[in-house]
């Protein structure tokens, strides 16, 4: 699944590609998780010129001159490809053509992937922007452990799994801690650790792959790797393993 460094780099260069195009049509061969009828979705932005690309927590969001917005949740196989003329690429959600014959598709084989027209704001704060304040309030009502925490879109909004092994570990913090036990002052480092895990990813996966608006690019992760056995310091990788694997180290502080 794209994580969060992996859809800004998606929205930079979708932004870098899109900006000024008019929207002529758009078509929607799965309509099962679209939010409004078609006709409907047409008649909002057909005509009108595309702005920005950006994303939005887990969602790229593409917003228009009238304002209006187009969300896209890849879920776990979403995939965007750019296209001219007539798109051939399988399994498509929804198409977006331009008035300049281009376009661009989301496509899923498994069909879940969702487009949604304008969608609902939300209070939760992105993992970019979070503030020690917030998350020394929030964990403290809070006996889980801090993994699963971080993976809490209504908690923190962005980091998945393969990020959050990344970030816990650059923070010398156990995975396994518990929330309401973790001292302010580690907090903080999380905090900084959240930033600098994900920004620095986002300029290697820019770095490796300067175009990219799909896959995932993980062969620079220092952890949650599955052909690494140590880390950049030494200690030997550790795989625990459940519904999603955590990788970790006994380089990182238990709090229980």
């Amino acid at each position: 699944m794209p994580e969060l460094p992996d859809l800004q780099a998606f929205s930079h260069n979708l932004q870098k590609k899109l900006s000024g195009k008019t929207v002529k049509e758009i078509i929607v061969p799965n309509t099962k998780k679209l939010n409004v009828g078609v006709k409907e979705l047409n008649d909002i932005l057909t005509g009108q010129q595309l702005e920005k690309v950006y994303r939005e927590g887990k969602e790229l969001h593409i917003r228009f001159n009238k304002g209006d917005v187009l969300g896209l949740h890849l879920m776990l196989h979403g995939k965007l490809f750019l296209f001219e003329g007539k798109n051939e690429n399988k399994y498509p959600i929804i198409e977006l053509h331009f008035k300049d014959g281009s376009g661009l598709v989301l496509t899923d084989f498994q069909g879940i992937a969702t487009p949604t027209l304008n969608p609902a704001k939300t209070d939760v704060p992105d993992a970019l922007e979070v503030e020690v304040d917030f998350l020394t309030k929030r964990l403290a009502k809070t006996k889980t452990n801090i993994k699963t925490v971080l993976l809490d879109q209504k908690i923190l909004r962005g980091i998945g799994n393969a990020y959050a092994d990344e970030i816990l570990w650059h923070a010398r913090l156990s995975p396994f801690s518990v929330s309401n036990k973790i001292p302010e002052a580690k907090l903080s480092g999380l905090i900084k650790s959240i930033k600098t895990v994900l920004q620095d990813a986002e300029k290697s996966i820019l770095k490796a792959n300067p175009d990219i608006i799909n896959g995932e690019v993980r062969d620079f992760m220092n952890i949650h790797n599955s052909k690494k056995k140590q880390s950049p310091t030494g200690a030997y990788i550790l795989v625990k393993e459940g519904s999603r694997k955590t990788y970790y180290t006994d380089e990182q502080e238990l709090f229980e």
